[in-house]
């Protein structure tokens, strides 16, 4: 049992967790996923391919004959730790297979490390897959070499994240993500719809919805129209929430921008016949009309302001989290302090910030009045004050409710859990440590709220409602 820390990397995927144990002689691969959400799905897919052939997946470099680094490049601190983790799959294994975002950058990859056997750019699976033959040839025995009904899944049983769309139109002057992974590219609705009940059918509870842009989905098909149970569906993330809502599990939107259209999400959310959560992970950034075009991000935080207030209107339980930028270049203390006054206004349930940093690429390093380092370093502190201060006094206000929590992880002091307002990892967790000896991984029960700390909440089970 552990309890959040205030410092969680906003922008990371859980740790990957590989359980199975290859057969005797099959060829092996070892993966390390670095990065978000949507890097850990390219994983999975990736994975899910080469099981089909007949490959094992090796959770440690011993026992593997090649690895695959799937790596981030999102900043300047996340390259450093793919650098690393390719370092350090050389120095455990040898033969190593690079992607993921900063496979973007193959010269800059082979500058540090020119052992590497491939390198291969974002979502490029085919590529990837060559490679691998090319290193360690498939061997697959029919008889014994099954495919899960589900694929490979890196997440916890019981949850799993869904990528609906690829890339991004939006030019933020901080963000390479556009030039890495490309413009948006939505997946037709009943393909995602497909996957998602199939996981549902495979024993997932949970189903987190993940792109670079989930409010802008379909854009680029112009909402084209599909049959789903017989009946037209659109690629339009209205559309989509409201079928994915209609399954037996859990659903969860992450970065959803704050288009006017969101508002039409907000009466499926407080509809108790479906199970879209109640629950917005907007990247807001900043709150300051100047930062904000500095950004290139829709400069409009006092109508923000407004549409949160009416979201909570329709949807009084709706929790709201995002993620800001301090130490933006030419961010002044007047500035940061509008923010924070903004974030005291907005009263959001989960925040998550980054120091700015410079990313090689991006048109932001160009910008003038850079901010010192000690300056980013005390904006966001006092930054994360204020938020760890919010969130305390809206988890102060649930004690004494009941409220249904999803079971992560089961020890000897107690079960891990979460509410409907907290996504794995980045947000907080529900402990009962007392009486849940029967509870497991996966399990929804109900719960009364006993007790509250800053991040993290504890409780009791109680029958169900």
């Amino acid at each position: 049992m552990s309890t959040n820390p205030p410092d969680l990397r906003p922008d990371l995927a859980p740790r990957a967790a590989l359980s199975e144990t290859p057969r005797a002689g099959q060829p092996t691969i070892g993966m390390v996923s670095l990065g978000c959400p949507k890097a850990l799905v390219d994983s999975e897919r990736i994975l899910t391919r080469l099981r089909a052939e007949g490959y094992g997946i090796s959770p440690d470099y011993a026992g593997a004959d090649a690895v695959i680094v799937n790596t981030c490049g999102f900043l300047d601190s996340a390259k450093a730790e793919s650098l690393d983790a390719i370092g350090e799959a050389l120095t455990e294994n040898g033969k190593v297979i690079v992607t993921g975002c900063l496979g973007a950058e193959p010269d800059y990859i082979r500058e540090h490390h020119p052992r590497i056997l491939a390198v291969t750019g974002p979502h490029q699976y085919e590529q990837v897959l060559d490679a691998v033959h090319g290193v360690v040839p498939p061997d697959p025995d029919p008889f014994v070499d099954l495919l899960p009904a589900r694929g490979v899944q890196l997440t916890p049983r019981h949850y799993s994240y869904l990528k609906i769309s690829e890339g991004c139109n939006h030019k933020c002057r901080f963000c390479i993500i556009p030039d890495m992974r490309g413009r948006l590219s939505s997946r037709p609705a009943h393909a995602v719809l497909r996957e998602a009940e199939k996981l549902v059918d495979n024993g997932v509870h949970e189903l987190l919805i993940i792109s670079q842009d989930t409010s802008a989905y379909g854009l680029d098909r112009k909402h084209d129209v599909h049959l789903w149970k017989n009946r037209e569906v659109r690629s339009h993330i209205t559309d989509l929430a409201r079928e994915l809502g209609q399954l037996d599990a859990w659903v969860r939107l992450h970065y959803v921008y704050p288009y006017p259209h969101v508002r039409e999400l907000i009466p499926l959310m407080a509809d108790t016949g479906s199970n879209l959560l109640p629950y917005l992970d907007i990247p807001f950034q900043h709150a300051h009309p100047d930062t904000l075009k500095r950004m290139a991000r829709p400069a409009a935080a006092a109508r923000t302001l407004d549409e949160i207030a009416a979201w909570r209107a329709i949807c009084p339980d709706i929790t709201l989290r995002s993620t800001f930028i301090v130490g933006y270049p030419g961010e002044t203390e007047a500035e940061f302090q509008t923010l924070l006054d903004w974030l005291g206004e907005a009263q959001l349930d989960r925040v998550g910030c980054f120091k700015y940093e410079n990313v090689e690429g991006a048109r932001s390093n160009s910008l003038p009045d850079h901010v010192e380092e000690d300056q980013k370093q005390d904006r966001w502190e006092r930054f994360m004050a204020k938020a760890q201060s919010i969130s305390e006094a809206r988890l102060a206000a649930k004690v004494g409710q009941r409220i249904d929590v999803i079971v992560d992880e089961v020890d000897d002091e107690a079960a891990t859990c979460r509410t409907k307002a907290d996504a794995p990892e980045i947000d907080g967790n529900l402990f009962i440590d007392a009486e849940f000896e029967g509870l497991k991984p996966g399990d929804i029960v109900r719960v009364e709220v006993e007790e509250a700390g800053e991040y993290d909440l504890w409780g009791r089970q109680v029958p169900a409602a």
